[in-house]
């Protein structure tokens, strides 16, 4: 077992060292916390980690699958390029501009570096797969995304027709907002060997609107292998969803794919007035993640568990996937770990792709060291300022029968100017009795 260290349970640790060293990592975790307040929006103050725990297990039971350590679940089916996003390998995700005319106030695109520059200019597309395949790249699934390609349609066509010249068998995709996707576009993508067509719904939309989304969903099943939906799930919007599912799964579609509602850092205004608030915690481990959604919103995820949940009830045959926000960081964590040269003390935990080590500290560290003499074990390292000895997670059963705490550290690799360094993120609580390497890592 391990135990989150907050201010509540920071003030139980008895080891001097321990405590103060995790308390940097509190500090930390307020300061961000304080900022996020800052911007002009809540905190729930409520915590649903259990809740959310619970209702995961129940959905488990019922035979949904629970995958990526409890971040994706689905039913029915799913993507391959969602299987694949999971590490991210050999899957990348292109734009042709940022333009679009659909304007969401949910839209996190603003964040994209150079935004401004490319709501009126292009990327250059083809010239990027050019290089990657000149690179000696190997690319098993390509997507385009926008702003909305299809304002671009030569450029969108083009680009498919490369990606399946360049890399013969690549999975393709395309997102779309869906209004300009009609018959004799659907034939182009069609030609082009497209595979895969994701549509977005937005229940603020009048009727017609969503009526003709449809319409043209309906439509592409005539031309595109798999067709989908893909939509966050905004907070108090079940029942409006319930009916989107039973349409979708009318309408005989591949699949839809439930995404956690977040934050994007705009638009503050509506979202108070919504009465939309940042789920408490936002992050299992607090770092700055390259994909640019933002904040989840408190109450998304559970509404996702309940559409589930409605569709097991209702017996629909629609793939249902729930991608939640920390589902969407885990290819990032597995790139920047796997593979990389460590310390023998390191652990690449199958779970979450961090690497995990052990830490004891101040006057815990010469019985400890006791032990490993005995054990004949040596693979570890005395940290003198902040007074830790760090070894493998492996050797905190060697310890039982030691009346102490350990530390379990989650780290990350960043690889920076002038060279690769390991990044320490996130400090739990554990003992050697209560700790199980193979349940909590």
């Amino acid at each position: 077992m391990l135990i989150e260290i907050s201010r509540e349970t920071l003030a139980g640790i008895r080891n001097p060292d321990l405590a103060k060293y995790a308390g940097m990592y509190t500090r930390i975790y307020e300061d961000f916390m304080r900022q996020i307040q800052g911007s002009g929006i809540a905190v729930a103050r409520e915590d649903y980690r259990e809740e959310t725990r619970q209702r995961i297990e129940g959905l488990r039971r019922q035979g949904v699958v629970v995958r990526n350590d409890a971040k994706s679940l689905y039913i029915n089916g799913i993507s391959p390029a969602c299987l694949a996003c999971q590490k991210g390998v050999g899957s990348l995700t292109f734009f042709i501009s940022l333009q679009c005319h659909r304007h969401c106030f949910f839209c996190f695109n603003p964040n994209q570096e150079g935004y401004e520059y490319y709501t009126h200019n292009q990327r250059d597309c083809l010239a990027e797969l050019e290089y990657l395949q000149r690179t000696g790249q190997e690319m098993k699934h390509v997507a385009l995304t926008g702003g909305e390609p299809l304002l671009h349609p030569e450029e969108t066509l083009a680009f498919f027709r490369a990606a399946k010249e360049k890399f013969p068998g690549v999975y393709t995709r395309l997102y779309t907002a869906g209004d300009l996707a009609g018959k004799e576009m659907l034939a182009e993508l069609q030609r082009t060997g497209l595979d895969e067509i994701r549509f977005s719904i937005r229940l603020h939309d009048p009727e017609g609107v969503r009526r003709r989304t449809y319409e043209h969903i309906a439509l592409a099943r005539e031309y595109i292998p798999r067709v989908m939906v893909e939509m966050p799930v905004l907070p108090g919007t079940r029942k409006p969803m319930q009916e989107v599912l039973l349409e979708l799964d009318r309408l005989g579609i591949f699949g839809i794919n439930l995404l956690e509602f977040c934050f994007p850092f705009n638009n503050v205004d509506i979202y108070n007035e919504r009465g939309y608030k940042i789920k408490n915690p936002p992050y299992r481990v607090l770092y700055n993640y390259w994909y640019g959604g933002g904040l989840p919103v408190a109450g998304s995820e559970l509404d996702c568990l309940e559409l589930i949940d409605f569709a097991l009830e209702k017996g629909l045959q629609l793939g249902i996937h729930y991608c939640s926000l920390e589902n969407k960081n885990t290819g990032q964590i597995y790139q920047q770990n796997y593979g990389q040269k460590v310390d023998a003390f390191l652990y690449f935990s199958p779970r979450d792709y961090f690497y995990k080590s052990a830490k004891v500290f101040g006057d815990d560290i010469p019985r400890v060291l006791e032990v490993f003499k005995k054990i004949n074990y040596h693979q570890y390292t005395l940290n003198k300022q902040y007074h830790f000895l760090e070894f493998h997670i492996s050797k905190v059963k060697e310890l039982a029968g030691l009346d102490i705490e350990v530390g379990i550290s989650t780290s990350v690799m960043e690889k920076r100017q002038d060279g690769s360094y390991l990044r320490k993120l996130k400090v739990e609580l554990t003992r050697p009795e209560i700790f199980d390497a193979e349940t909590d890592i």
